[in-house]
């Protein structure tokens, strides 16, 4: 890997996270390298200004902080392909990024991207854009929104909980109306976060697949589903009286949905490229720890395994 352009966004309001990130620029600029640097968060999205302000592609983004640190960095850098090392830096699960420990000794990291030791993860992402009236209209309303965990359609309201009554289409055939608090369309890197917690299901993160999960269904018949990664998941809003219908991406708000509107959701045609330090690097592992499941806490022999 060139080490000639590379972007660097620390957590916004971390200042240990920036303390590092200001420390890595000097040193990478030692090593004759542009560096763009600049806090990532809420309020805080440096990449439209990093992206336009180089004529030179991007070799890599560096990523100071926790999982929503990592999927703003996804989200914004996937269309180009650029490669993301993301760090745990005043994250809490940090499912998508390595160990502050991996990174301690900086100057070996710099060493070992430029001769190319370490591997790359690729991970699959999802796309929606919102379509008025039906389905005659091919243009859409919006622009397309990108997101690495999941596609969430659900109401936002200030002062009371709204029932939502969603109609989900899979590849133009009707299979459902939910009630409930809204549906997650999820990839498998999804499948740990929002739908974990809403009882879908565990897909490994190096499939391609969808899950469509509903958030606290009224119905008992409404089950999560499992469905190939070349299909169009197709959501209208039903019944929306008081049009507080939203439609968020990896739990940022992305756009407002009107009745009569469709969101179709579908796999994106870029995928986020994640550079993986560790050389014991194993998925099961990363669930038993984050997760905290039995076998990372309680552990017996097993002598039959030998």
């Amino acid at each position: 890997m060139q080490l000639k352009n590379v972007i660097i966004a620390h957590k916004a309001g971390d200042p240990l996270s920036r303390s590092i990130a200001e420390k890595c620029a000097r040193q990478l600029e030692k090593l004759h390298c542009h560096v763009l640097m600049g806090p990532s968060g809420i309020k805080d999205n440096p990449y439209p200004v990093f992206l336009a302000s180089t004529m030179q592609s991007i070799d890599l983004a560096i990523v100071f902080g926790g999982d929503g640190t990592a999927l703003a960095a996804a989200r914004h850098l996937s269309p180009d392909g650029i490669p993301i090392l993301a760090i745990n830096v005043g994250g809490h699960l940090g499912f998508l990024t390595e160990s502050f420990e991996e990174f301690k000794d900086t100057e070996q990291i710099w060493e070992r991207l430029i001769e190319d030791r370490y591997a790359i993860e690729r991970r699959m992402m999802l796309q929606a854009s919102i379509f008025e009236g039906n389905r005659t209209n091919l243009e859409p309303v919006t622009e397309r929104f990108l997101a690495l965990n999941e596609m969430c359609i659900k109401p936002a309201s200030a002062d009371r909980m709204i029932t939502s009554v969603l109609e989900m289409e899979i590849d133009g055939e009707v299979v459902d109306q939910y009630q409930g608090d809204g549906l997650i369309v999820a990839t498998p890197t999804g499948s740990t976060c929002y739908t974990v917690s809403a009882n879908g299901p565990i897909v490994h993160s190096g499939m391609e697949a969808i899950t469509v999960t509903p958030i606290c269904p009224l119905s008992l018949a409404s089950r999560p589903i499992v469905i190939p990664s070349g299909s169009v998941v197709s959501i209208w809003p039903l019944a929306d009286y008081d049009l507080s219908t939203k439609l968020w991406m990896d739990g940022v708000l992305a756009t407002a949905i009107w009745p009569g509107h469709r969101v179709d959701v579908r796999m994106a045609n870029c995928q986020a490229k994640f550079i993986i330090l560790r050389e014991n690097y194993s998925y099961y592992q990363t669930l038993q720890e984050k997760l905290l499941w039995a076998g990372a806490r309680i552990h017996y022999n097993n002598n039959s395994r030998n």
